[in-house]
């Protein structure tokens, strides 16, 4: 059933734990409902801002616009051909539930991103990544609906300009499309992943030579359980910030002064830098400013020590893009959403 709520609270749809409160708020379950809710938006309902789980926001303030949230559910098997299946998963659908639904029952190629947190809406539109894999790997097609116009399209993966942490969805043109449903490529043969961050060293600390897809998903979710504080109690929204890919130049200078700096090879041309890696040597891991901090094992996470609104959290990020700037020569760019 659709909800209407005016002068709404958002705290309880925001990871950072942070209150903020919208002008309206609308929640559908169905293509129908959002279709009810194209019509009867006005001018009045603008800003529109959409929002999943809220594990990839920070608000600084309260939003004076309207705030839509997907609600849909429902997880459906549309095809099968030669070992590939197209699992279709509604926008509102909790991505690791999904992880783990396609685990349980044999459909193999999302092992990498359990724990993520948010909605498989947000997993199209930030094209979310971890230990070596991306959405864009498994996303077959993603259907939306136009806020004015009440169009409704199928995009295909190679029409969503995936690239590091974004899509068509975050550019201005296509901010007005919202997510409904994606489907997603899955196989039934279970390939593992297992050369990136330390699955492999987890594994050998298990005694797991050959995982299994339910081992592999065990074995990242204790990594991450490990590094990453749980928003159910220390308020954050995973990583702060992108990973910088710098030119080969510029990794090669920094590599010069910093022989044991960690990269990822992008391209002949281009390196990825942990952006954590600098964080962590501009000395600010398990520091504070305020009641907003850096976590203790993971300098990517920024957290809330209880209590600090978002303006706390982003005097927190600023400074510590200018260390990094100072530092480095790179500059930090937030992967979160900030309000």
């Amino acid at each position: 059933m659709m909800k209407d709520l005016r002068n709404y609270s958002l705290l309880r749809h925001n990871t950072f734990g942070i209150e903020g409160r919208c002008r309206r708020f609308l929640a559908f379950q169905s293509v129908e409902e959002l279709r009810q809710i194209v019509v009867m938006l006005t001018q009045e309902d603008q800003p529109l801002m959409i929002l999943g789980g809220g594990s990839n926001l920070l608000l600084t303030r309260d939003f004076e616009g309207t705030v839509l949230h997907s609600e849909i559910h429902g997880m459906d098997i549309v095809g099968e051909n030669d070992g590939e299946v197209l699992l279709r998963c509604g926008s509102g659908e909790c991505w690791d539930g999904v992880v783990g639904y396609c685990v349980n029952h044999g459909l193999y190629g999302a092992e990498n991103l359990s724990l993520i947190p948010g909605d498989v809406g947000a997993s199209a539109v930030q094209n979310i990544g971890a230990y070596g894999v991306e959405a864009k790997d498994i996303i077959s097609k993603v259907e939306a609906m136009h806020l004015e116009t009440g169009e409704t399209r199928m995009f295909d993966v190679s029409e969503c300009c995936y690239s590091y942490r974004h899509s068509i969805f975050k550019e201005s043109a296509f901010r007005l499309w919202m997510i409904t449903h994606v489907v997603y490529k899955l196989s039934t043969t279970f390939v593992p992943r297992l050369d990136y961050g330390n699955i492999r060293g987890e594994l050998e600390r298990k005694g797991i030579d050959q995982p299994t897809a339910e081992q592999l998903r065990q074995c990242i979710v204790d990594i991450r359980r490990a590094k990453l504080p749980d928003p159910e109690v220390t308020g954050n929204a995973g990583s702060f910030f992108m990973n910088p890919v710098v030119s080969r130049e510029k990794y090669e200078q920094l590599a010069a002064e910093y022989p044991q700096m960690p990269h990822y090879t992008v391209s002949e041309t281009l390196e990825k830098i942990p952006a954590g890696w600098m964080i962590d040597q501009c000395g600010w891991k398990g520091r504070s400013l305020g009641r907003a901090g850096v976590h203790e094992k993971q300098a990517l996470v920024l957290v809330n020590r209880g209590g600090a609104d978002g303006r706390e959290v982003l005097s927190l990020c600023q400074a510590i893009v200018g260390d990094v700037e100072t530092r480095f020569g790179i500059t930090l760019h937030p992967e979160v959403n900030i309000v």
